[in-house]
This record gives structure tokens, C-alpha cells and sequence, in this order.
């Protein structure tokens, strides 16, 4: 029998001076480190050669959202900076939000953005959240374009800049929704996907919408009593149709990184594949069984993380760990900005 995985075993030694701080200057330059399952090699390349590994008639999986501008920055009504970052809509026209200082914005305190836009707690609802109202004449969106930065993770130790306006978003983002880039697409450039194209391997776009708790590190022992965080997918019929074709035809899906392959796993996990939408908090360690996923590209991720337990439930827990130890002791990049890992 093999030991039961607690959330120690996610630990792992790095110089902090890997973390990538800012992206390299070609997008789809980055170092990829290539693991292959079934035999335990685990080899080198560039990112600039991924077209390659994918075969004819195989489907790649991209989450398109897109990265919203936010971490808004306003004002309490003692005049002292406020932070308030947007996580996601409610029905009855609130916002979800994080803010800080939390012990300072409580209920019935406001954030007040410029002389147009007051955004007021209305509710804590535990979990570092709270339910914020916006009023005034600015819609959210220009609210967002005037007040907004983008949320770059907390691991980046720097104001966000014009680069990153660009460069923390896919080629491909198309649904606003995110506040946190699914990094693995950072690496793809529209001459990798045209590639990709010629190679008649299709690419096939789902969403699923990144919240912050993608950066909230397992805090319990026990993995199992970890309380995922909810994420908002959709996956199209059209997108249905061709995995479903290919999945029949003996081909493979490659899940463009773990917000990717969480979707793909949710609908897996359905008796019979069809388009749909909505919540998912599934936490994927091992052990796991994968459904749909035949592949996986993902960046590297931080210890401790449900990203980290998810690469290790598919490329196998020892193997996941040597594969981060050759990572470090080469030198590659880690993180969002960082270099890229293949599972195949």
C-alpha cells in the first residue's frame, strides 16, 4: 500500500532568486522541461518547439479568460489608502472582494473612488471575503480602467507596470473575468498556435475564471480538509463535440495548464460529456484517476499549493517532486513569469 500523502510531503527547497520577477523578452522564450510518465525521463527544451509534441488530431485545451484589471485603489473616509480586489460578481449585483486593511473595513464602511464611485461593505462573509455595493455615476468597468492595476501574485515583489498590461494576459484571453493570469498560456505566441495549426491539432478554448485562492497555500495536514476554492467554468458544445471526437478516435487532450485541466475534470466526471457551466471546487491530489487529461502543460508551482498536488496526481508524486528538484538545481524561472513543465 502506498503511504498516504500529507501536505508536508509539498514542500521543497529553492533560492528565492528563481521566482521570476518580471516576463523574459520573448513570450514564447522560456526554458521547458519535458517529463515523460511512463518511463521516468525527464529531459530539455524550449517552449519555441511545444508545436512539435502534440500529434495530428490531438486537441489542446486553453483557458481563455481574461485577466480584469482588479486590485482597485481608493480611499477610506479617515483619507488613508484602501485596497480592494474584485474576485467575482454575485447575483443581486454585489461583488465578492478581498480588501485591506481587513480589520479596518468592516460592515457599513465605504472605499471611495475619486468623486463618481463609493463602494460599500455590505456583508463579511468569512474567509478574508467580503460583499462589496458599488454607486455613482462610473460603471465598474471604468471604474477598473481608472483605479485599477492588474493583480499580479503576491510572489511578484514589484508595482505592476505597462509590460505587464500585455504580458500577464494570454494571445488568446477573451472572456473578462480572472484576477489571476492561468499562467502555462502565458508561454504561447500566434505563430506557436498557427504551428500547432499546421500541424492539424486543434485548439480548443474553455473558461474557467482564476480567483485569488489560487495563491492560498493547503494550511491543513490533512489534504482532505482543505476547503477548495470555487471557480466559475464554461465549456461550449462546440468544445464538447471535438474532445469527444477525439477521445474517440484515440487521440489526446492536452490540458493547457490546471485551470484547464480542473474544467476538462469536472465535465469528466459527468456520466456523459455536454456543454455546461457553473461552479467547480474540485480538488484534484493523489490519488486520482484522470478522466479526460491525457496531457498536461503547466509552469511551476509554489509548495504547498493545490496547483503543485494536481501536477503530482498526474505525473506521479515522486516523479513530480525529482522533476521540481532538476528544475532547481538547473536554474529554471518558476512561477507565473516562469519557465514551463510538459507531462506527458
Amino acid at each position: 500500500m502506498p503511504r498516504t500523502l500529507r501536505t508536508s510531503d509539498f514542500d521543497y527547497d529553492y533560492p528565492r532568486e528563481l521566482i521570476a520577477q518580471r516576463p523574459l523578452p520573448d513570450r514564447g522564450g522560456s526554458r521547458l522541461l519535458i517529463v515523460r510518465q511512463t518511463t521516468g525521463q525527464i529531459d530539455h527544451g524550449s517552449f519555441a518547439d511545444f508545436f512539435m509534441l502534440p500529434d495530428p488530431g490531438d486537441v489542446v485545451v486553453v483557458n481563455e479568460s481574461r485577466v480584469i484589471r482588479a486590485r482597485l485603489i481608493g480611499m477610506r473616509d479617515n483619507g488613508r489608502e484602501a485596497e480592494v480586489l474584485l474576485v467575482h460578481p454575485e447575483p443581486d449585483g454585489t461583488w465578492l472582494a478581498m480588501v485591506h486593511p481587513g480589520g479596518k473595513l468592516k460592515h457599513g464602511r465605504t472605499v471611495r473612488f475619486g468623486n463618481d464611485c463609493i463602494a460599500k461593505i455590505v456583508d463579511v462573509v468569512g474567509g478574508g471575503l467580503r460583499k462589496v455595493q458599488f454607486s455613482g455615476t462610473l460603471s465598474l468597468d471604468e471604474v477598473m480602467q481608472q483605479f485599477g492595476k492588474v493583480p499580479l501574485p503576491p510572489y511578484i515583489e514589484r508595482e505592476p507596470d505597462a509590460l505587464d498590461q500585455d504580458r500577464y494576459q494570454t494571445v488568446y484571453a477573451r472572456t473578462d473575468g480572472s484576477v489571476a493570469a492561468p499562467t502555462a498560456g502565458l508561454h504561447f505566441t500566434p505563430e506557436i498556435l498557427s504551428r500547432l495549426s499546421e500541424r492539424q491539432v486543434a485548439v480548443v478554448p474553455i473558461v474557467l475564471h482564476v480567483g485569488p485562492g489560487t495563491f492560498k497555500p493547503v494550511d491543513t495536514e490533512d489534504l482532505t480538509d482543505h476547503p477548495m476554492h470555487a471557480e466559475w467554468y464554461e465549456v461550449s458544445s462546440d468544445a464538447v463535440a471535438t474532445i469527444k471526437q477525439a477521445k474517440e478516435s484515440g487521440r489526446k487532450i492536452w490540458a493547457i495548464g490546471t485551470t484547464s485541466a480542473r474544467v476538462l475534470e469536472t465535465i469528466g466526471d459527468r456520466q456523459s460529456l455536454q456543454a455546461m457551466s457553473g461552479w467547480t471546487n474540485l480538488f484534484i491530489h493523489p490519488p486520482y484517476e484522470f478522466k479526460l487529461v491525457d496531457a498536461l502543460l503547466t509552469n511551476f508551482h509554489l509548495p504547498r499549493s493545490t496547483l503543485l498536488m494536481l501536477v503530482a496526481a498526474f505525473a506521479g508524486y515522486e516523479l513530480t517532486m525529482q522533476a521540481y528538484r532538476e528544475a532547481v538545481r538547473l536554474g529554471y524561472r518558476l512561477y507565473s513569469y516562469g519557465d514551463a513543465m510538459v507531462v506527458l
